[in-house]
């Protein structure tokens, strides 16, 4: 079975930490795969707000998630803290990629929870298409 390799870039811009939930937690006791990426599309929303920016317009264009990946490595739950590190890269004309490291810590060691990317598409939301984003937006979400 092909697994997939999700390769973090060497540094974050920034990070923010997230208590677990019990509604975030599934029958098998721990973090499901549906709560994993809703916990990223909260470090985004965070991470875009720390650089003063929303989903909905990064300096007059949105955006609109392209595509998404998520390597589970360790479970997470009920109680735990989440510490989601997030880096934007790999930028061209119309989108980029975001980078995701989740960490947990437990009895003081750290541990590697996961990892997540997801392909993000500037959008003009009013007339339903494709947009170019801003060359001064792309200098901020690349600032550290």
């Amino acid at each position: 079975m092909e697994r997939i390799k999700i390769h973090l870039p060497e540094t974050f811009s920034f990070s923010t930490n997230i208590p677990i939930r019990i509604t975030d937690v599934n029958y098998g006791g721990h973090v499901g795969n549906d709560s994993f990426l809703s916990l990223v599309h909260e470090a985004r929303l965070r991470f875009l707000a720390s650089k003063g920016f929303s989903e909905m317009d990064v300096m007059g264009v949105g955006l609109i998630m392209a595509d998404a990946a998520i390597e589970f490595k360790k479970e997470m739950v009920y109680g735990d803290t989440v510490k989601i590190s997030v880096a934007a890269t790999g930028f061209d004309r119309i989108g980029f990629d975001l980078f995701y490291l989740l960490e947990v810590e437990k009895d003081g060691v750290t541990a590697i929870a996961g990892k997540a990317k997801t392909g993000m598409m500037s959008f003009d939301y009013t007339n339903k298409r494709k947009a170019a984003i801003p060359d001064a937006a792309i200098e901020i979400l690349q600032s550290i």
